[in-house]
This record gives C-alpha cells, sequence and structure tokens, in this order.
C-alpha cells in the first residue's frame, strides 16, 4: 500500500463511522415509527431507554416510560393500531464520545398533517435507544396570532371548568 493510501483511508474512517451511526440511529428511529404504525407495543416500547422520557404535544403530556407512557401504549395499541408518523426530514448529530446523539426531524401524518419530532438517543451495550422523544405541532407564522388566542380560549374556559368544581 501506498503512504498516500493510507493517508486517504486514515483521514476518511471516522467519517464513515459517524456515517455508520447516523444510518443505524435513522434505523432505529423509523422502527419506532414503523412499529407505532402497526400497534407494536413490544417494538415500539423496545426503541427506549428503559428510564425513557415522551413528550406530546399538550402541555401536561410528560410520560415517563415506567409505568405511565407503558400503560398509555399499551391500552392505545390494544388493537394492534396506533399512530402514523412518517419521517420526511431529519438531521442528527453524534457526540465526539460516540455514545449519545440528538435528532430534530419532521414527521407527516396522513390524517394531521406535519409535526416537529426532536430527541436523544444513548447507545447502551452496543445499541442505540431513545432516551427522550417530544412532539410538537408546527404552526405557520401567519396562523401564530390565531393559536395564541385560541389556546388563551381554551385555558380560560380548561380554566373556569376546574375552579367550578
Amino acid at each position: 500500500m501506498s503512504f498516500r493510501y493510507l493517508l486517504v483511508l486514515t483521514l476518511l474512517v471516522p467519517f464513515l463511522a459517524v456515517a455508520d451511526e447516523t444510518d443505524a440511529i435513522g434505523l432505529v428511529i423509523d422502527n419506532f415509527h414503523d412499529a407505532a404504525a402497526h400497534g407494536d407495543k413490544d417494538r415500539y416500547l423496545a426503541q427506549m431507554t428503559d428510564d425513557a422520557v415522551f413528550l406530546g404535544t399538550d402541555e401536561w403530556e410528560r410520560w415517563p416510560k415506567q409505568p405511565d407512557f407503558v400503560d398509555y401504549v399499551g391500552s392505545r395499541f390494544k388493537n394492534g393500531v396506533g399512530w402514523n408518523y412518517r419521517s420526511v426530514e431529519r438531521h442528527v448529530r453524534v457526540s465526539d464520545s460516540g455514545d449519545l446523539a440528538w435528532f430534530d426531524e419532521v414527521v407527516h401524518s396522513e390524517q394531521n398533517g406535519r409535526f416537529r419530532g426532536t430527541g436523544v438517543l444513548v447507545k447502551q451495550d452496543g445499541n442505540w435507544k431513545i432516551a427522550h422523544y417530544a412532539m410538537s405541532f408546527l404552526i405557520l407564522n401567519e396562523n401564530w396570532n390565531d393559536v395564541i388566542e385560541l389556546t388563551k380560549k381554551t385555558m380560560a374556559i380548561k380554566e373556569n371548568a376546574e375552579s367550578s368544581e
């Protein structure tokens, strides 16, 4: 082998390793979404760490995996039906240590439109697992004031209902 070949190989290997990790992370996230689409509770939850947290779109939706999210997913996927979100854009970064990654993605639901998912993955025993996933609505800037007003009205209704109980 020539010196030039070794030099090129030495320079490329770290980039290839990151690409492999990014692909592996993408497969975990895709499997997470696919399992949800098929209502496959065991496969869905297997993509997450034991201490994972899922943040839904409502302000109260903070679901620690144990026991809250496990119970919710069990009841929601009971008939083999979950929710169907397909990633249409994703950006992944891997830490220098190689055992932590974070991502953001835009996901699409035929029924509900586009959302943003963000998350953190950790590498455990050589496998990537989702430790944190957060989903949020994407709101067009042109609709921002309308959404703010609707949210204020809904919060006032909820507060009035709670105070009259």
